[in-house]
């Protein structure tokens, strides 16, 4: 099978399927949103929203976060994977946005990842999600179920978003990221992918050749 007939059934699916797909951190604006993408880093979106409540009332605004105590917040997040080096990089996000942004979380991702703790995945993320901008994040699941479907050769994050990004109009980036996403996180899971409950098997290159079997290198 040719790989734009895998993207074109596999995109026709999800869009007819999983339509209402979105992020499952819950925010209730920009800079919150940016908070739980940042400290969902190595950590599930479900731990992440059991403690940002807390969070976002303690910090509802960037001036506030950014002129707290580094040590203080960490001991607020202290729940969630590295939280000594998610805090420091928390408060210098929002030091940058008040000196830089004008307290605004701006919306075009190359200026998003100049933010401490924003990477290109954390950038693409707000982007797509908030602002509709026509990106792509790549996390481990998108990776991995990329590759698994043949979306992608890629060896790199950076190659697979150029190939997703290549392949997927741009309409359609944004909630794209959260099909593989989901894809990922509920079916085609790293250890055990469930090939017997998935839908677009019939589009997949690993279980075409029968290698969907375990983690992707």
């Amino acid at each position: 099978m040719k790989t734009v007939e895998r993207y074109a059934g596999i995109l026709e699916w999800f869009g007819e399927n999983m339509e209402d797909a979105q992020t499952e951190l819950h925010y209730d604006s920009v800079f919150h949103l940016l908070i739980a993408v940042i400290l969902s880093a190595q950590c599930t979106d479900r731990r992440v929203n059991m403690h940002t409540p807390e969070i976002f009332r303690k910090y509802p605004v960037p001036s506030v976060l950014a002129g707290a105590d580094p040590e203080e917040v960490a001991e607020d997040i202290k729940s969630i994977t590295f939280p000594n080096s998610k805090a420091r990089h928390l408060v210098g996000m929002a030091r940058m946005l008040m000196e830089q942004f004008g307290g605004e979380v701006p919306s075009d991702p190359e200026e998003l990842v100049r933010l401490p703790g924003v990477g290109r995945k954390t950038a693409n993320v707000i982007a797509s999600v908030v602002y509709d901008k026509p990106v792509i994040a790549v996390d481990t699941h998108v990776f991995r179920v990329s590759k698994r479907l043949g979306l992608s050769d890629g060896k790199t994050v950076g190659e697979v978003e150029k190939d997703l990004t290549d392949n997927i109009a741009p309409e359609l980036r944004p909630k794209a990221h959260h099909w593989l996403i989901l894809h990922g996180r509920y079916v085609c899971t790293a250890r055990k992918p469930d090939c017997g409950r998935c839908q677009i098997s019939k589009w997949c290159k690993a279980f075409e050749t029968g290698g969907a079997t375990g983690p992707v290198k």
